[in-house]
């Protein structure tokens, strides 16, 4: 049994059962992957892929079992040679990052800036997508570890950090009725103009829908986005009213928007960090979670996933 060949077995599996498409990501042919494969099984004693003629249809019952396996050697090969990296170039690697917008642009540029004049050597890298894209991108070891609101805690193979918590604020044209309201905005104030407002996925967009619901309005939301500057841009236009993360007004950026408090009106959100819980960390990307939430030590990292690791039988 050789590493390659679960390799080889993990990708066709995580190409949707196409050998092609899985010679072609590994860069090797597919009768070379075809050929390995089938040594493995015949080794094992087991068919891990149903066939249909040449072509891959299924995975076995006991097949699902090994991919279980597989998969995990893999990762623990992969914390082998980190556990090296970290002793013999302990300042250099990798580090990859999976975030959305919102975090990217406007929570984390501090953190990334700090990191980088610390680590010149280390290859950082930022991946964006939304919550559910992120989070598969760390159970699939595609990064090491995923900033954002939404979603992490639907992933078993994920260990959660909460770092800071945040609110929202409304964002209007310069001139906007709203400005001149005397008294403090409601959501009725709210739910009387159309909205422009985050993707149901991002940004903590269900306690938008809580609030909404609770008090028994019907919000007349007009465009959705999963990036906040494309909503302040259509805030801009006259669109409608924005609902947005605090953070991410910049009162010397957005000179044509005014922003009003509304944290008082929504649930507060935390921003949280997800990271398998049987990972390896590098020295440098405990130094990267500390920078971005300082209360999250080495110590207090290692301490959550011991809370969170496996026993044996799971």
């Amino acid at each position: 049994m050789k590493l390659q060949q679960l390799r080889y077995l993990v990708e066709v599996a995580k190409q949707g059962l196409n050998v092609s498409e899985a010679a072609e990501k590994l860069h090797t042919s597919q009768p070379g992957i075809s050929k390995q494969i089938r040594l493995l099984e015949d080794e094992l004693g087991i068919q891990v892929f149903i066939r249909n003629g040449k072509r891959v249809v299924a995975v076995s019952e006991p097949g699902k079992e090994v991919l279980r396996i597989a998969e995990r050697i893999l990762r623990e090969a992969q914390n082998l040679k980190r556990v090296g990296d970290e002793f013999s170039r302990e300042a250099e690697g990798s580090l990859t990052v999976a975030t959305t917008h919102t975090q990217a642009r406007y929570a984390l540029p501090d953190t990334i800036a700090e990191f980088v004049r610390r680590y010149p050597k280390v290859r950082l890298s930022i991946k964006q997508g939304s919550p559910t894209q992120i989070c598969e991108m760390v159970v699939a070891g595609e990064a090491d570890l995923a900033v954002a609101t939404e979603g992490i805690a639907l992933y078993k193979d994920l260990a959660m950090l909460p770092c800071y918590e945040w609110n929202r604020s409304i964002v209007v044209p310069v001139g906007h009725p709203l400005l001149d309201l005397e008294r403090t905005i409601t959501l009725a104030d709210i739910a009387s103009y159309p909205i422009v407002t985050y993707d149901f996925a991002f940004a903590g967009r269900s306690k938008i829908n809580k609030a909404f619901s609770d008090a028994g309005l019907t919000p007349n939301v007009v465009l959705t986005a999963i990036d906040t500057d494309v909503i302040k841009t259509y805030v801009t236009l006259g669109l409608g009213i924005g609902i947005i993360a605090t953070m991410s007004y910049e009162a010397e950026r957005d000179t044509k928007l005014r922003a009003i408090d509304a944290s008082h009106l929504f649930d507060s959100s935390t921003t949280k960090i997800g990271l398998r819980k049987d990972a390896y960390l590098r020295g440098f990307a405990y130094t990267f979670i500390e920078l971005f939430a300082p209360h999250l030590t080495r110590k207090a990292v290692e301490a959550a996933l011991l809370a969170h690791e496996p026993d044996d039988d799971e």
